[in-house]
């Protein structure tokens, strides 16, 4: 198997449908999950729909670049976004979550095999591999955390 189909297993591993590594995935984590549970603030962590804005943010800005060629993401605003206050706006959300997910994924597969090395956008952000794998273990962290934090909100409702 070419390492780019690979790579793109193992990111839709994480969103969409896989259990390998954490018996998880993004949409079995937030699909059917109650809009005002995953807006619920516990103490001063991330809300489980902040960890998902995050999450996308990230997903839709690299596949921007990915096709563009041009970064305008930025860390500093990889929390800001406004507050989720319906059924409706959390669904609207998973939705376009789910639709940049696949595609990031297909753009994946699309690449070049020797593209992998070379440098994404500037060379302080490392090779296109480095970046693609940096996103899979950045899904892997707050997987964890919204996973954890489902846990808590169930045990004690």
């Amino acid at each position: 198997m070419e390492l780019k189909h690979e790579l793109a297993r193992r990111f839709k591993d994480v969103i969409l449908d896989g259990t390998f590594i954490a018996n998880t995935n993004y949409r079995n984590q937030l699909e059917g999950l109650d809009w005002k549970l995953a807006t619920k603030q516990f103490g001063n962590l991330n809300p489980i729909a902040s960890l998902a804005q995050h999450i996308h943010y990230y997903i839709k800005g690299v596949k921007d670049a990915f096709r563009e060629g041009t970064l305008t993401i930025r860390d500093k605003d990889s929390f800001d976004f406004p507050t989720i206050i319906s059924s409706d706006e959390w669904e609207v959300f998973l939705t376009v979550f789910w639709k940049d997910a696949i595609e990031f994924a297909h753009i994946v597969e699309q690449i070049p095999e020797e593209k992998l090395q070379e440098i994404f956008i500037d060379e302080k952000y490392g090779t296109y591999l480095l970046n693609i794998e940096s996103m899979i273990e950045h899904c892997y962290y707050h997987l964890g955390q919204i996973v954890l934090l489902k846990k808590y909100f169930f045990r004690n409702d």
